[in-house]
């Protein structure tokens, strides 16, 4: 079964049939919100607002594992995570979608493992390549059966948030290899790899990284919420792709 986690702009699918909605409970404290249980053109989804479906819970206190561990509970397999972040490579500019590869890690202070006892066999999750291959195949085939535009490939900063970040750090990200940054993106990777979950991210750029193109001398939160809703609308045509092509 397929799950799709939502970020800013998409604390609902509008083409999801929901079926039921269920509260869920797990070892790791309660997950963001209700697990909507419904059909995307016949296919079952699980869809999750990550922040809350009041958008009020910040990145930091998000509780990741929880999250994933229910969506795993509940027989899924695959996880599209959509998530807005700043354009640090001068061609993702805002509205731009893009399909990261890779993932650096700035955040401190989560709960980043599941291994986190000591009378517990852990194993080592293989972070080589943090995003699924087959997952990130398929969103990449649906943009183009969709006939939507989309960045393939390149490495998310994952940051502590809730503030933006300073021109200083975004510079620093970039030396470090960095195309775009967001607040999202860990422990959430780790975490599902942990759980040997297929997992990929749609990631919509929703703002100039600080210092760059209109965000030189600041970042304009009204126009982030309004490049990320209007590009919500292509995330959600496309996804309807991903679960048919999934299907298939």
């Amino acid at each position: 079964m397929l799950a799709i986690i939502g970020g800013r702009g998409l604390s609902q699918l509008t083409n999801l049939k929901i079926t039921h909605r269920q509260v869920m409970r797990t070892p790791y404290g309660e997950p963001s919100g209700a697990f909507l249980f419904g059909t995307i053109d016949h296919h079952e989804v699980i869809f999750l607002a990550r922040h809350g479906y009041g958008h009020t819970i910040p990145p930091h206190l998000v509780n990741y594992r929880a999250n994933l561990w229910a969506l795993r509970e509940q027989g899924v397999t695959e996880v599209i995570s959509v998530a807005t972040v700043g354009g640090i490579r001068a061609d993702l500019k805002p509205g731009v979608i893009v399909i990261p590869e890779q993932i650096i890690d700035y955040t401190h202070g989560r709960d980043s493992t599941f291994f986190d006892v000591r009378d517990k066999v852990y194993s080592n999750a293989d972070f080589t390549f943090p995003y699924s291959h087959s997952l990130r195949r398929r969103i990449l085939d649906s943009f183009d059966t969709a006939g939507q535009h989309c960045a393939d490939g390149g490495v998310y900063a994952a940051t502590q948030g809730p503030r933006l970040d300073s021109i200083a750090e975004i510079n620093r990200y970039e030396r470090d290899g960095a195309d775009m940054v967001g607040m999202t993106g860990m422990p959430e990777t780790a975490l599902a790899k942990e759980l040997e979950l297929k997992y990929a991210t749609i990631a919509v750029v929703a703002n100039y990284a600080a210092g760059r193109g209109d965000s030189a001398s600041g970042i304009n939160m009204e126009n982030v919420n309004a490049t990320a809703e209007a590009a919500m609308e292509r995330v959600r045509n496309v996804l309807e792709c991903i679960v048919n092509l999934g299907a298939e």
